[in-house]
């Protein structure tokens, strides 16, 4: 499994879920998406992210998270999917990709260039799946094989711009599911921060360990 990071970075919410998807028999890389500038933790974060917190922390992040690119994110993306294949706790096998936040196109865009590696890929809260860019993630789908589920928080995208992302995933022919998560807002799986929603994050956990299930363990 390859776990992209949401915008607050490496901090001990990430390592829950990573240890939550190793309880179920996955190994689990969650790279320093800013690795670039410095080892995590890039920011001494506090340790609930509050609404108060919350527009200071993201105005620090966001030069880091505006220097991506997508060069920059597929030479990653080989990088991290050549590590595991090179782990021997690892079985030969399809990857998952899981994203959450600024992840989730990161995560799609790594299915798109490895269809033949990625059987499973979930984005969770995502933010700029679909922009107005030439290279906007749900422009580049036509490679796409894995199967893949969209957990939105409530405004995370408009009525338009979700039926962009189907039609999309419709003309790539593929298995998807795109969900609005109800009585969320944008972060609702991250317990460290105010935007946390319990039965949210059950609800992604019944979405997400299935369909790893039925991609993952074939055969």
């Amino acid at each position: 499994m390859l776990l992209y990071m949401d915008a607050f970075g490496l901090r001990p919410e990430l390592e829950k879920k990573a240890l939550e998807l190793a309880g179920h028999g996955y190994y689990v890389l969650v790279p320093n998406l800013y690795y670039r500038h410095r080892p995590a933790p890039v920011l001494e974060l506090p340790e609930h992210i509050g609404e108060d917190e919350r527009p200071a922390v993201i105005s620090q992040l966001m030069p880091l998270i505006q220097e991506f690119t997508v060069d920059g994110i597929l030479r990653d993306a080989d990088a991290y999917l050549g590590f595991l294949a090179a782990q021997p706790e690892v079985a030969d096998g399809p990857v998952g990709v899981i994203g959450y936040c600024m992840g989730a196109p990161l995560a799609l865009r790594t299915a798109a260039a490895h269809p033949g590696k990625v059987a499973a890929m979930a984005g969770f809260h995502p933010g700029f799946l679909v922009t107005d860019a030439p290279n906007s993630p749900h422009r580049v789908l036509d490679t796409l094989t894995a199967e893949v589920h969209i957990g939105l928080a409530e405004g995370d995208m408009t009525p338009e711009a979700l039926g962009e992302l189907d039609k999309a995933l419709d003309a790539a022919g593929v298995t998807y599911t795109t969900e609005t998560y109800p009585g969320t807002v944008h972060g609702f799986t991250m317990s460290d921060t105010d935007a946390f929603n319990p039965d949210a994050l059950q609800h992604h956990w019944d979405r997400l360990l299935p369909l790893l299930d039925r991609t993952l363990r074939k055969g």
